[in-house]
């Protein structure tokens, strides 16, 4: 197997792909946030605003989904497949919600009645929660492992056998915790009436999301038990729960000093503590078989040929860096306040 500074390629595209899904999680995962609070605030100005604090950055978010496919398709085909074979129904409920939230935000401020308004601020709102539960249980039916055969494919049950307890949980709290990341944002960028309102919010979105991670926790300590290996296996490994628990601990300390700006870094850091413990616990693992672990897709056995990866990581090497340039650039022209003006939505 070949090797770049002493890696293999195929672990240097498994840690890019972790890097990729982490920028999206963290950076669309507040734009899914502020939509799944969307409804809770009732004024039309507040409202206005929060639409607004995602306004520029929305879009450019998502390009780290995009690149997130790009990379699970060029390095990893038969991951891809069977992913997509066997999770179809959340991963188009997902991509569909997408495009009604991107429809919403852009077409709510184009008519000034108010019936249209709260038409697309629902519409906002709903598809924007179905985003963040569907991506959560195409994480959870992941992490539990799929049908998948001898031959590496998907060997389907029902229709909707993605459903079940733990992927419904993973849901649930990939959308607390969003809606946790979400307040925080709007919570760094608002001021005035919103900025007390998101007070409550913030309290109210950590208590679900604490809630949500301790049954999630709970359920996979008891039934998910491939999971905790690696971790019991290991014991350094532990410095990886520990991290979140001081993570979370931490938001609730800065948010009662109200430093919404370093509680959003520090929300940014549970989502990307969770990830890598996820990467951890699968390692070398990409497709957990629930028929067989030797059916499983692996880093072995699911990737593209190392000349294909040598290729794509000269190309991957200069793009990623670029598009994260990009994105500090970004939000670095638009940091501070949220103004409301002719130009706003």
């Amino acid at each position: 197997m070949e090797t770049f500074l002493g890696i293999e390629y195929t672990t240097w595209w498994f840690l890019i792909l972790g890097a990729t899904v982490t920028g999206y999680a963290i950076l669309d995962g507040f734009d899914m946030g502020v939509g799944a609070i969307h409804l809770f605030f009732k004024k039309e100005e507040s409202r206005r605003i929060a639409i607004n604090a995602i306004g520029p950055v929305w879009d450019g978010n998502e390009v780290w989904l995009v690149i997130t496919g790009g990379v699970l398709f060029a390095a990893f085909p038969p991951v891809y497949a069977t992913l997509f074979s066997g999770l179809y129904i959340p991963l188009m409920l997902f991509l569909v919600m997408i495009i009604f939230r991107a429809v919403s935000i852009e077409f709510r401020g184009k008519e000034k009645m108010a019936w249209w308004r709260k038409t697309w601020d629902i519409s906002f709102s709903i598809s924007s929660t179905i985003m963040a539960i569907a991506l959560g249980m195409v994480i959870g039916n992941v992490l539990q492992g799929m049908p998948i055969g001898a031959d590496g494919e998907f060997s389907r049950e029902t229709d909707f056998s993605f459903v079940n307890p733990f992927s419904v949980l993973t849901g649930v709290t990939s959308l607390s915790l969003f809606m946790l990341h979400g307040a925080l944002y709007l919570g760094m960028k608002t001021e005035g009436r919103l900025y007390a309102r998101l007070t409550v919010i913030i309290k109210n979105t950590t208590i679900f999301f604490v809630l949500s991670l301790l049954h999630l926790t709970f359920y996979t300590l008891l039934y998910v038990p491939h999971l905790s290996e690696k971790l019991k296996e290991a014991e350094w490994l532990f410095i990886l729960p520990a991290c979140l628990v001081f993570l979370v601990a931490n938001i609730t300390r800065l948010v009662s000093k109200r430093k919404y700006k370093w509680a959003f870094a520090s929300s940014s850091g549970v989502i990307a503590s969770l990830l890598l413990l996820v990467a951890f616990e699968l390692f070398p693992v990409m497709l957990f078989s629930s028929i067989n672990p030797d059916y499983s897709l692996t880093l072995t056995n699911a990737t593209a040929s190392e000349k294909s990866l040598s290729i794509m990581l000269t190309i991957a090497m200069i793009a990623v860096p670029l598009i994260a340039i990009y994105t500090f650039f970004v939000f670095w022209t638009f940091r501070g306040k949220v103004k409301i003006d002719d130009h706003s939505y």
